[in-house]
């Protein structure tokens, strides 16, 4: 018998509020130090190219906090629409602009204002206007359906409790034979529901 996945408990704003309190942090001051890697030793960890990631603006090397390489599944192809969940301070949206050169777009959702800003001055200093840059949640992109043509994310679904509503609006937007590049944390072992219920464990 299948045992039924009790959906977290938690009180969705408020861990909205505290997950945008630690990443206006990891924005507006990077050298602060975290719980978690950020920066230049974490994206060599990750496997990106050094040449790439000296080609990026300051700013976004430092506020850079994913958890693994979207790029890893593969490069990006010229003119494809993409669409950056969680983008950041842009580090992700930056290098997807590049592949998929100017005849391709990207629409970056954020929900961290600081990081939004920190995102769009960052393209600006890379020189790329092949981005549009939209507050949003993962849950309810703000994103025509059937528009995309690969999906990426770097270390943001696992922060959203509902990640069947996530996945349903990944669905939504892509085209027919779109595809998703998402680097993210999964466990091996049932979570217990109290640690699921437990708001400070999700944004700590």
């Amino acid at each position: 018998m299948a045992t039924e996945v009790l959906p977290a408990a938690v009180d969705v704003e408020a861990l909205r509020c505290q997950i945008q309190e630690k990443y206006t942090a990891v924005a507006d001051t990077p050298e602060s130090g975290f719980h978690f890697h950020t920066g230049r030793p974490l994206a060599r960890m990750l496997g990106y190219d050094a040449a790439v990631v000296d080609s990026l603006p300051a700013g976004t090397v430092e506020s850079f906090a994913g958890v693994g390489n979207p790029f890893s599944m593969g490069h990006l192809r010229p003119g494809e629409a993409v669409l950056d969940i969680g983008c950041g301070a842009g580090f992700d949206t930056l290098i997807a602009a590049r592949q998929t050169g100017p005849s391709g777009t990207l629409i970056s959702i954020d929900m961290t204002p600081s990081m939004l800003n920190k995102a769009r001055e960052s393209a600006r200093l890379a020189g790329l206007t092949n981005i549009e840059f939209r507050e949003g949640f993962a849950e309810a992109l703000p994103v025509e359906d059937g528009t995309i043509d690969v999906v990426i994310s770097n270390g943001v679904i696992n922060l959203c409790p509902d990640k069947m509503a996530v996945m349903t609006e990944v669905y939504r937007v892509l085209r027919p034979g779109g595809r998703i590049q998402i680097a993210d944390i999964v466990v091996h072992k049932e979570v217990p529901q109290d640690a699921k219920d437990d708001i400070d464990l999700w944004s700590g």
